[in-house]
């Protein structure tokens, strides 16, 4: 005997299922995007669940861990990560190079704070993500070699200078807020006149942060942090 063909409803039924759990998938990425971009990712997975609407039981259907979600949430920026390094190396100027990847990157910390965390935290779960950042990290690689057989970049530069840059850059974003948001920039021009030899041609400093703007990222520190966002242990990228 041959087994009976499905019925239109129960096709309509199992379509309409598929649907709802895309739907809910979305809205899981979508809820989770926002908060880690404003409170980094010491944000739950049940603060998650309640921006978007659904049970912790439908969220861990969608993500079994938070390293699955990171790695979904992130995925397209550690592309751009990786295409950072991409675009660097295509300048035939192995120092305008070096530094308009740091400026790119550090912009891309300074743009999602849940980013700042992903570049400064390790993943070893996330293969997909970790995968990127080790392309990443090879090109990084190349271009500090280039900008120092160009006599541009200090000789002692190390790579892991560039964690150093990316944990300091982190430290601050999450510090000003909006309450001086351009401050990071100040930073990393002075950290990249501590790189350049002497003599190298650099951009003039951007301008340090206001007064009031600065006290305003003043009286943020002074605030208790949100539940489960202290106190986070941090790795080198």
């Amino acid at each position: 005997m041959t087994s009976p063909e499905p019925s239109a409803a129960g096709s309509d039924e199992q379509r309409e299922l598929r649907v709802d759990a895309e739907r809910n998938r979305e809205r899981i990425l979508a809820a989770a995007r926002t908060l880690f971009a404003c409170e980094g990712l010491g944000v739950s997975m049940a603060a998650v669940a309640r921006e978007a609407g659904v049970g912790k039981a439908t969220l861990s259907r969608r993500f079994a861990s938070r390293e699955e979600l990171i790695t979904a949430v992130f995925a397209d920026r550690m592309d751009a990560y990786a295409a950072a390094t991409d675009t660097a190396l295509a300048d035939p100027d192995p120092w305008r190079g070096f530094v308009g990847y740091v400026h790119a990157v550090c912009a891309m910390q300074a743009a999602d704070r849940g980013f700042a965390d992903v570049l400064t935290m390790t993943f070893p779960a996330a293969k997909p993500l970790e995968a990127r950042r080790a392309q990443a990290y090879n090109g990084l690689l190349e271009l500090i070699t280039r900008a120092q057989a160009g006599g541009q970049l200090r000789p002692e530069f190390s790579d892991r200078d560039m964690v150093i840059l990316l944990m300091a850059n982190a430290g601050v974003i999450a510090a000003t807020g909006d309450a001086a948001p351009d401050t990071w920039q100040r930073l990393v021009g002075y950290l990249l006149h501590s790189f350049a030899t002497p003599g190298t041609e650099l951009p003039p400093l951007p301008p340090p942060p206001e007064p009031r703007a600065l006290y305003r990222a003043m009286v943020r520190l002074t605030r208790p942090y949100p539940p489960g966002t202290g106190n986070r242990s941090r790795h080198p990228a």
